[in-house]
């Protein structure tokens, strides 16, 4: 009995207050609780084990609700114009020519010229923009109209020093232009 009093005084007095013995320890109650769970769960098939993947596809869209991809096969609708409304493309031309500007034109001029072809929106953020500001003087080709709903349209304009894209809005008594943008070659 004196040898195995001794070896528990040595366990708890010695070995288990050191910190080999608490990893020991620890191990060793990890190691328990694994094997005691693969003993109770026993697979019936050995390759499920603790995998959760599914036995079959995810899917999260109908597969016979049609395609939901991003581009479409179809062509886009053709824009709206009400009878005797400019369209998008007679818009984006007098917007270009007044956007242009000519020489000598003051600033509240060149915004008069856009003011009507333009959502309050765009002529807010052009107050304080100057003709002198434009990089470029004239037009180089036709616009090319692409419509992306019945009352939303972009048109690409080449000029002599970039490109000029403009989004265009359906509203009451024509197209207007809703946002300018340069690119410059």
């Amino acid at each position: 009995m004196t040898a195995m009093r001794r070896a528990l005084e040595f366990l708890f007095t010695r070995a288990l207050r050191s910190r080999l013995g608490v990893a020991l320890v620890i191990a060793v109650l990890i190691f328990g609780v694994i094997g005691a769970a693969r003993l109770v769960s026993d697979p019936a098939d050995p390759a499920d084990g603790l995998s959760g993947r599914p036995n079959r596809p995810i899917t999260t869209v109908d597969p016979t609700a049609g395609d939901d991809g991003v581009t479409s096969t179809e062509a886009p609708p053709s824009p709206v114009t009400a009878p005797g409304a400019r369209t998008p493309e007679q818009t984006a031309d007098r917007f270009t020519a007044a956007w242009l500007g000519r020489p000598g034109m003051t600033a509240a001029q060149w915004q008069a010229g856009l003011r009507p072809l333009s959502t309050p929106a765009l002529a807010e953020k052009l107050a304080g923009a100057e003709p002198g500001g434009v990089p470029a003087e004239e037009v180089n080709g036709p616009p090319s109209v692409r419509s992306r709903t019945e009352t939303f349209v972009e048109v690409l304009l080449p000029l002599d020093t970039g490109r000029l894209r403009l989004e265009l809005v359906a509203a009451q008594d024509g197209w207007l232009v809703d946002v300018v943008d340069w690119q410059r070659q």
